[in-house]
C-alpha cells in the first residue's frame, strides 16, 4: 500500500490513475509520493520516508532538487504534457503584438454607453492598425516540446522560421518541419528576425540571456515573446529599449512590477498551461510516472536523476541504489552481492551529472543484510527494496 499527498489541487482524471493500492493522505510526513504544481517546497522539511515528488508541469524551480537528490528522492516533471496549451497562447501573443488588438479593445470598452460608437470606431481604428505576420521572420530559441510545436504552427501560418537549439534531441528533430531554418549562432536570430520567442529552461547559463547586448543586435521594432520563464529576460533592459523605440513590443506570460502597466508590454497572467486539457495531461503523466517508480523503481522524466528502466521485475528481488557518480561504485556494489553469494541476474546503471542510479534484479529475495552492506558504501544516498 502506497500513500500520496497533494500539495496543490490535481486534476481528477490524473488521480483516477491510482488504483486501490494507493491511499491519499493529508500530511506530507506520511507520504511515499507527493504531487505538486506551484506550491514551494524549499522551506519544507522533507521526511525520510518520502520517495518521490511529481511536478504536474514542466518548471521545477519550486522544488529543492539537490536537497531531494541527496536524500534519494526522485523529482519528476511532465515535459510536453502542456506543450499544446502553451503553443496556442504563444500564437495568441504573436497576433496581439502584431495588431493593436489590446489597445483597440480597451478603447471600445471605454466607449460604453456612447450611441454612435460604431461611427467613432471607424475613425479611431487607424490608431490600432498593425502588421500581418505572413512572410515575417520569427526566431525560436529552444526546440523542445513547446518550441517545436510553435515552429511548426507559425510555419503553417506563412512565417519564415529560424530555430536555434544546440542540444536539440533526435526526437524533436524528427518532429520539426523541413521548412525550419536551423541556425547555429543565436546572434543570427537576434539580428535577422522580426519576432523572437524563447522556449528554454531557466538555468544559470540562460538567466537573462535576452539582455542589453542581445537587444542591441535586434532589428528596430522587433517583438520579444516570453512564455517560458520571466528571469530568462532582463526586463530592465527590455523596458529601456521600449522607451527609446528600439523594440516594438514585449509579450510576457509573467506579471512583474517591472512590466505591468508599461507601454509596449503585453502582460498575460501566466495562462500558458492553464487549460483543462493541459492540466489533465500533466496530472495523468505525473501520476503514471510516480506509480511506475514506486511500484517498479523505473525512472522517466526525472530532473535530478537519470532515466532508468528495467520494466517489471520477473526475478526474485529488485533493489535500487542512489549514489554519487564516482569511480568504482559498481565494483563495490557487485562485491557486496558476491560476499553474500547473491547472484545478479540483471543490472542497469545510469548517471546524470554528479548523481547516479543503479537497479539490480537478483535471483533471491532481498535481505536486510545486503541492504545494510550497500548503505554503508561511501557515496550511497539511499537503498530501496522494490521486491
Amino acid at each position: 500500500m502506497f500513500k500520496y499527498n497533494c500539495l496543490n489541487p490535481i486534476a481528477k482524471i490524473g488521480l483516477s490513475h491510482f488504483d486501490k493500492t494507493y491511499v491519499k493522505c493529508d500530511d506530507i510526513n506520511d507520504a511515499d509520493g507527493v504531487l505538486v504544481r506551484s506550491a514551494s517546497m524549499h522551506e519544507m522539511e522533507l521526511p525520510d520516508n518520502l520517495l518521490a515528488v511529481a511536478r504536474a508541469g514542466a518548471g521545477v524551480n519550486n522544488i529543492p532538487l539537490d536537497k531531494c537528490a541527496q536524500k534519494g528522492i526522485v523529482v519528476f516533471n511532465t515535459p510536453g504534457a502542456n506543450a499544446n496549451g502553451v503553443k496556442e497562447l504563444v500564437i495568441a501573443g504573436l497576433l496581439l503584438a502584431s495588431r493593436g488588438i489590446v489597445d483597440g479593445i480597451n478603447w471600445v470598452s471605454s466607449q460604453a454607453g456612447v450611441e454612435d460608437v460604431a461611427k467613432l470606431a471607424e475613425k479611431q481604428k487607424k490608431q490600432y492598425a498593425g502588421k500581418e505576420i505572413t512572410g515575417k521572420k520569427i526566431g525560436i530559441i529552444g526546440l523542445g516540446a513547446i518550441g517545436v510545436k510553435v515552429a511548426n504552427a507559425v510555419s503553417n501560418l506563412g512565417m519564415e522560421v529560424y530555430g536555434y537549439d544546440p542540444y536539440i534531441s533526435v526526437e524533436a528533430a524528427w518532429k520539426l518541419s523541413r521548412n525550419i531554418h536551423h541556425v547555429y549562432d543565436i546572434n543570427e536570430i537576434y539580428a535577422n528576425c522580426d519576432y523572437i520567442t524563447i522556449h528554454v529552461p531557466l538555468m544559470d547559463a540562460t538567466k537573462k540571456m535576452i539582455n542589453t547586448e542581445a537587444i542591441r543586435l535586434m532589428k528596430n521594432d522587433a517583438v520579444i515573446l516570453n512564455f517560458a520563464r520571466d528571469l530568462l529576460v532582463d526586463e530592465e533592459a527590455v523596458v529601456s529599449a521600449l522607451k527609446v523605440g528600439k523594440i516594438g513590443k514585449y509579450v510576457s506570460d509573467f506579471p512583474t512590477p517591472l512590466t505591468v502597466g508599461v507601454e509596449g508590454c503585453i502582460v498575460i497572467p501566466h495562462l500558458g498551461a492553464s487549460t483543462e486539457e493541459s492540466e489533465d495531461n500533466c496530472a495523468v503523466m505525473a501520476v503514471d510516472q510516480l506509480r511506475d517508480y514506486l511500484e517498479n523503481g523505473n525512472i522517466k522524466n526525472s530532473v535530478n536523476f537519470p532515466s532508468c528502466d528495467m520494466g517489471v521485475c520477473e526475478k526474485e528481488g529488485r533493489i535500487v541504489v542512489f549514489h554519487k557518480n564516482i569511480a568504482n561504485m559498481i565494483t563495490k556494489f557487485t562485491g557486496a552481492f558476491g560476499d553474500l553469494d547473491i547472484n545478479i541476474s540483471e543490472l542497469n546503471n545510469k548517471s546524470k551529472g554528479e548523481y547516479a542510479y543503479t537497479m539490480f534484479d537478483v535471483d533471491s529475495k532481498v535481505t536486510d543484510e545486503i541492504v545494510d552492506k550497500l548503505k554503508v558504501i561511501k557515496g550511497v544516498f539511499r537503498v530501496r527494496v522494490i521486491k
